[in-house]
């Protein structure tokens, strides 16, 4: 994980080898050493998180049928090939799908990496061309096989859904993520019980019960998912107001004001303002190195 309270210098970049092996250790690490015993506090304590979330939720997210679009839900997926998305890969021009990664296979989009025979960094984002700032979506991924060779330790069966992200046009060559707020998907292992469904903030920062939250990565107090079951996400996105995200129904984090974090490295500034909120941009779907499917990728647009 970056430690966003050191300075930085303004761009880094940095040989991709050293980024792979520093960036989220500290997440892991932490999560590690510590997740078995917060899978086991207090019931009390989830219990208050997720009556708080539902009582923001009905007080914040206006579930009144006024403030849903009459529009249908609309498919991003064709589950045909990649129309109306764009792929970028670190190393890689914009349109380059490093090794056939992301693929359609029997109806379902799937990251894959039969071609690889060690990943070396080639982190990878398939852009939707069109930017959002006020939809629900939804989707469900499964996690597949093992995680290919060379990938970092972190990224064992982690995938992730990029929100107001910036374009794949805008990032640079050597860019590894785009400036954006991750759902982090995170399934277990044989060895680790993991939460799910957590947010993690490159080149940004969010907003929880009126605090800014300047860590990257913060932990939701999920169940774990396990094998490859299909898993359903749900995501609230209302501009900058505020974003929910759900694992199976059940919300999972709540948070506002995404915002531009311009002490971050490896991300371009020029044009940018520090702490500038961000109220619209791309969806995106990660390539980590671990082996991933999606299907049913729905977004439903929302009245402002």
């Amino acid at each position: 994980m970056l430690d966003k309270t050191q300075p930085r210098s303004r761009r880094s970049y940095w040989p991709v080898s050293r980024l792979v092996s520093n960036f989220r250790t500290d997440q892991h690490e932490t999560r590690s050493s510590s997740v078995s015993t917060k899978l086991r506090a207090s019931r009390i304590v989830q219990a208050l998180f997720f009556v708080a979330a539902s009582s923001c939720v009905a007080a914040c997210a206006g579930t009144s049928k006024s403030n849903v679009s009459e529009q249908p839900w609309v498919s991003l997926f064709n589950g045909e090939d990649l129309t109306g998305w764009q792929v970028k890969f670190a190393g890689h021009p914009l349109g380059v799908n490093y090794k056939n990664t992301f693929r359609v296979e029997n109806g379902y989009l799937s990251v894959n990496y039969d071609e690889y025979e060690t990943f070396e960094g080639e982190f990878g984002h398939l852009f939707t061309e069109q930017t959002y700032s006020h939809y629900l979506l939804r989707l469900e991924y499964r996690m597949l096989g093992e995680q290919t060779p060379g990938g970092p330790v972190w990224a064992l069966r982690n995938n992730g859904i990029m929100l107001h992200s910036q374009s794949p046009a805008s990032m640079e060559l050597e860019q590894l993520f785009p400036r954006s707020i991750e759902v982090q998907l995170l399934n277990g292992t044989e060895k680790e019980d993991r939460f799910n469904g957590n947010v993690c903030t490159p080149g940004t920062h969010i907003v929880i019960q009126g605090e800014l939250q300047t860590q990257h990565c913060i932990d939701s107090r999920s169940r774990t998912n396990f094998g490859n079951a299909w898993v359903s996400v749900e995501i609230e996105v209302r501009g900058d107001e505020y974003i929910l995200q759900k694992i199976n129904g059940v919300p999972t984090m709540q948070y506002s004001h995404p915002q531009i974090d311009l002490n971050d490295p490896g991300f371009p500034t020029i044009g940018l303002i520090d702490r500038a909120v961000i109220e619209q941009g791309h969806i995106a779907i990660q390539a980590e190195s671990h082996p991933t499917q999606f299907r049913k990728i729905e977004i439903l647009i929302l009245d402002q």
